[in-house]
């Protein structure tokens, strides 16, 4: 059974956490406090970590830190309820697996926590990934372009801890002065937006010679606009509520078939 750490300085929240995680029938532990959490973490080593970023005392980037001496490739989840850029930056630094804005629903929780997980558990039975490929993943521009306030910033965060260069727009009209000035390697397309949806968006690129890679999300509203996406060329289409898993695999598929 695998182990799971909660640190949180709020009780409820940890039961919470408890009662949902041990139903996917992870084994959890909890902890009240940053210190007595990094106790626990070097007693259980837990395959995953979820860490409160707000504490007293001991705060949730004190606690990463300590945890990355111990061990730098833990899987760790940052849970940030109102979090600054700079606490993001700080985590990325610290080589935070994950990072989540505190009150998301909890399948989204419980989602993440299965996706750092399996990457937890093929980090043990594997060898690492050549540092190349990181390096190459640094250099990737990606931009995500979506009405949807929640879905584009979880986008954006779950991509940009994975190490790629990600810039966002909320309509098609911002993502074509966005991509007017510097073309990314990837454009991730809403396509049911209004005002200019994502067909629209395409065959505005079509006519600027638009060289990059794009990946269309749909929520198969509307089938027969999806057809007239699929005629514009797109390298894939991912279903929409977003499974960040699948997402991640289908842009490292198309960012290497850019090069083939």
């Amino acid at each position: 059974m695998s182990t799971l750490l909660v640190i949180d300085d709020d009780r409820l929240h940890c039961d919470l956490l408890e009662v949902a995680l041990a139903r996917q029938g992870y084994q959890v532990s909890t902890a009240t406090s940053g210190r007595a959490g990094v106790a626990l973490f070097r007693q259980l080593r837990p395959l995953v970590t979820l860490i409160d970023l707000r504490m007293p005392e001991m705060d949730g980037l004190a606690v990463l830190k300590d945890i990355r001496t111990q061990d730098p490739c833990a899987g760790v989840i940052i849970l940030g309820g109102g979090a600054t850029e700079e606490q993001e930056n700080q985590a990325r630094q610290l080589r935070v697996t994950d990072f989540l804005r505190k009150g998301l629903s909890l399948d989204v929780l419980i989602g993440a926590v299965h996706r750092v997980a399996q990457q937890s558990r093929r980090q043990v039975s594997s060898t690492p990934v050549p540092s190349v490929e990181a390096d190459r993943a640094l250099n990737e521009q990606i931009l995500v372009v979506d009405d949807d306030v929640m879905a584009r910033d979880l986008l954006v965060r779950f991509l940009s801890l994975r190490g790629y260069q990600v810039r966002s727009a909320k309509d098609g009209g911002e993502a074509l002065r966005v991509i007017s000035e510097s073309t990314p390697d990837l454009l991730i397309l809403d396509l049911v937006m209004p005002e200019m949806n994502g067909v629209e968006v395409l065959q505005a690129l079509k006519e600027r010679d638009y060289a990059g890679r794009t990946i269309i999300l749909s929520g198969h509203q509307n089938d027969s606009l999806l057809a007239e996406a699929w005629a514009l060329g797109p390298h894939e289409v991912l279903d929409k509520p977003i499974d960040l898993e699948r997402a991640l695999m289908a842009i490292q598929l198309v960012m290497v078939c850019r090069e083939c």
